[in-house]
C-alpha cells in the first residue's frame, strides 16, 4: 500500500467514512473503495450506510442521490466538476412541459439526472430496473427522461405501453454506431457483444446480452463464451480482464471513455477526507421530492 492509500485508510477509520466508487472509476480508485458498484447499488448502499461521512467516487448525480437518502450526513464529491452530460440535458421545466402535453402519463426518470429533475418525476430507474419499473406502474402512457436510447429499449421490451421519449442521451454511448460494431466483430470474430442500453438500438441488435454495468459483468462471468466485445465504458473491459484472466475482453471502440468518471484520483479522495471537500448541499424541498422518486425505484426495482 502506498503512502496516499495508507493515509486514506487511516483517515477513513478516524472519520467514520464510507467510500463508494462506480465501476467506471480508475483502478486506483476502485482499490481504495469500500464498495465498487453501479448506480443502483450505490444508491442502495448510501441509503443503508451507518457511516457519518460518505465519499462518492463517481459523478454529481450519484453524490446527490447519497445526500437525498442521508440529509443529516456529510456527503462529499472529491472532484467538484465531475458531472454528467446526460443529466445536464434536462431541466424540471422540461418535465413540466411534457406533463402538460401528456397529463395521463407517469414520468420515469433515469437515475442519471439532477435532484431537481428527480423531484419533478414519479419514479426513478436505473438501467437494470427500467424495464421492470415500466411494467410495474399502472399507467399505460409513460414519459421516459432523459435518455432516449434507454427509453427506446424499454419501449421495445414493454410494447404494451406507450413510451414517450425525451431527446437526451449519454454522448459517450450514443456515438457508438452499427459500423463500429461490425468492425469490432470483424476484428474479433469469435467474440460476443455485451452492450449497455444507453447505446443506440442499432448497436443493441447485435448484442448477445443487453444490460446494466453490473449485469454485463455477471454475464461475462457466467457465460460459457471465452471472448467478449464490451459495449460500454472501456474501464469495464479492463476490469473484466483482471477479474477473469482466462477470458478475453475487447472494448467495442477505442476511446470509449467517460472523462468525468476519470477526474477523481486518490489525492482527491485524500483531500476530501482531510478538508471535507466538496460537500453536496441540496434544498430540503428538492430532496423530499427526489427521495420519494428514488425510494419508489428501490421498492419497485
Amino acid at each position: 500500500m502506498n503512502a496516499i492509500n495508507e493515509m486514506i485508510s487511516a483517515l477513513k477509520k478516524e472519520r467514520n467514512a464510507l467510500i463508494l466508487a462506480h465501476y467506471y472509476q480508475t483502478r486506483e480508485i476502485r482499490e481504495i473503495a469500500d464498495h465498487v458498484c453501479d448506480s443502483f447499488e450505490m444508491a442502495r448502499l448510501a441509503r443503508d450506510a451507518a457511516e457519518e461521512l460518505l465519499i462518492i467516487c463517481g459523478v454529481r448525480f450519484m453524490a446527490e442521490s447519497a445526500k437525498i437518502f442521508n440529509p443529516g450526513k456529510t456527503v462529499l464529491l472529491p472532484s467538484q466538476d465531475a458531472g454528467c452530460p446526460m443529466a445536464d440535458m434536462i431541466t424540471p421545466g422540461d418535465v413540466r412541459e411534457l406533463r402538460g402535453r401528456y397529463p395521463d402519463a407517469a414520468v420515469i426518470c433515469y437515475v442519471n439526472s439532477s435532484c431537481a429533475v428527480k423531484a419533478a418525476c414519479d419514479v426513478c430507474c436505473t438501467s437494470s430496473s427500467a424495464v421492470k419499473i415500466a411494467r410495474s406502474i399502472p399507467e399505460q402512457q409513460v414519459i421516459f427522461v432523459p435518455d432516449r436510447n434507454l427509453g427506446a429499449y424499454v419501449g421495445a421490451q414493454v410494447p404494451e405501453k406507450e413510451i414517450i421519449l425525451f431527446d437526451g442521451c449519454c454522448p459517450i454511448h450514443d456515438r457508438i454506431t452499427e459500423e463500429d460494431v461490425i468492425l469490432a466483430e470483424k476484428a474479433h470474430p469469435g467474440a460476443k457483444l455485451l452492450a449497455h442500453p444507453e447505446c443506440r438500438g442499432e448497436v443493441l441488435e447485435h448484442a448477445l446480452y443487453v444490460g446494466s454495468t453490473a449485469g454485463i459483468i455477471k454475464e461475462a462471468m457466467d457465460s460459457d463464451c471465452g471472448e467478449f466485445i464490451i459495449g460500454t465504458e472501456t474501464e469495464i473491459a479492463v476490469s473484466l480482464a483482471a477479474l477473469i484472466p482466462d477470458k478475453s475482453f475487447y472494448p467495442l471502440k477505442s476511446g470509449f471513455l467517460c472523462a468525468d468518471m476519470k477526474k477523481t484520483g486518490p489525492a482527491d479522495v485524500l483531500n476530501s477526507l482531510k478538508n471535507t471537500v466538496y460537500e453536496v448541499l441540496l434544498s430540503e424541498d428538492e430532496m423530499d421530492g427526489a427521495r420519494k422518486c428514488l425510494e419508489r425505484m428501490i421498492e419497485l426495482g
